[in-house]
C-alpha cells in the first residue's frame, strides 16, 4: 500500500520545501490567519488527548459578504504517524484561495485502532459544523479531504452517516469529499489478501478482526444518498491504491452518481500531496469549483 519509511522522511521533506521557499510562504501567509491549537474534544472527555484533540483554523484576512466554504483536512501517515502541523501550507493556500481551512489531528496506532481514529475525526467535523461560522465559514457547505490514510478516513466519514448520530448529529454535516490518492477504502479486502510486504503491519491499526476492516472501509457504505466525491490518483501510485480506487469509483457509479476522476500522469503518492505546496495546481482548481467558492 504504502512504504513505512516514506512517511518517516515526508516531515523533513516539507521542512526542507518550506525552507527553500520561506520567503514565499510569508507572502502566502499574509492573507491568511490562523487559529491554533484549538481543541476539539472536552479536557474532561475520558479519551481526551491534549495533542491529538487539536485543530487549526485557517481563514482569509478579507472579509466576505457572505460565509465562505469550509474544507476539513485530515493526514495521512499509515495510521501511525503524521501531525496537522506537517500541513499549514494546505490551511495557507485554501484560505488564500478563499475557503476556511481546517486542518485536524487524530489519534494513531498504536494508541487506538483505526474506528476510534473515525471517531476523533467525526468529531472534528462535528465541532467545525458547530463552530466554524464564528470563524466566517459556512456550516452548509462543509467538505472534508485527506491525503493517502487521511482520504481514506474522510471517505469513510462522507459514507457513514452513524458515525455522526453517535453524536448527537441526526444529519451527516458532509456536503462532499476530496480524496488525494486515498488508501483504506477496501481494506476489507486487501487484509485478505495480504499480498505486499510488511502488509502485516497494518493489523495494528485494522486489528485482526474482518467485520472491523469492513466496518473501517467506506467502500461498504456508500449509498445513492453518500455526498458526492472528487478523487485524484497518482499515475504512478501503489496498486493497491489505484486498484481500490477503482473499485471505489465503480461502485459510485453503479449507485448512480460517477465521481470526479482524475489521474495523474507521472505522480507518486507522496508527490500526490506535496504538491499541494503550489496553489494552482490541479487539485486546488477542482477543489475552488466542487465547494463553490
Amino acid at each position: 500500500m504504502m512504504r513505512f519509511w516514506l512517511w518517516r522522511v515526508l516531515p523533513a521533506l516539507v521542512g526542507m520545501m518550506g525552507a527553500l521557499v520561506a520567503g514565499t510562504e510569508y507572502a502566502v501567509a499574509r492573507p491568511s490567519h490562523r487559529t491554533a491549537d484549538v481543541a476539539y474534544v472536552p479536557a474532561t472527555d475520558t479519551a481526551y488527548s491534549p495533542t491529538r484533540h487539536r485543530l487549526d483554523v485557517y481563514t482569509p484576512k478579507q472579509q466576505a459578504a457572505t460565509p465562505r466554504p469550509v474544507v476539513v483536512f485530515i493526514h495521512g501517515g499509515s495510521w501511525n504517524s503524521g501531525s496537522k502541523d506537517f500541513y499549514s501550507f494546505i490551511g495557507r493556500r485554501l484560505a488564500k484561495q478563499g475557503v476556511v481551512a481546517v486542518i485536524i489531528n487524530y489519534r494513531l496506532a498504536p494508541q487506538v485502532r483505526v474506528p476510534q481514529m473515525a471517531d476523533d475525526c467525526a468529531r472534528a467535523v462535528a465541532w467545525t459544523a458547530a463552530h466554524i461560522q464564528d470563524y466566517g465559514g459556512d456550516p452548509q457547505r462543509l467538505f472534508v479531504m485527506g491525503h493517502s490514510a487521511g482520504g481514506g478516513l474522510a471517505a469513510l466519514l462522507t459514507a457513514n452517516n452513524a458515525l455522526f448520530q453517535r453524536w448527537g448529529l441526526p444529519r451527516n454535516p458532509i456536503k462532499g469529499a476530496i480524496l488525494d490518492d486515498p488508501a483504506g477504502l477496501d481494506m476489507y479486502d486487501y487484509l485478505q489478501k495480504l499480498e505486499y510486504p510488511h502488509d502485516e503491519q497494518y493489523l495494528v491499526p485494522f486489528s485482526k478482526n474482518p467485520a472491523v476492516w469492513k466496518q473501517t472501509s467506506a467502500l461498504y457504505h456508500l449509498s445513492a444518498y453518500t455526498p458526492p466525491f472528487i478523487l485524484f490518483i497518482g499515475g504512478e501510485t501503489y496498486p493497491s491504491i489505484s486498484s481500490s480506487s477503482a473499485r471505489f469509483r465503480e461502485r459510485l457509479q453503479a449507485l448512480g452518481h460517477a465521481p470526479q476522476y482524475t489521474v495523474l500522469p507521472g505522480k507518486k503518492h507522496i508527490p500526490m500531496v506535496l504538491q499541494l505546496y503550489w496553489q494552482h495546481n490541479i487539485i486546488y482548481r477542482q477543489l475552488l469549483d466542487f465547494v463553490g467558492s
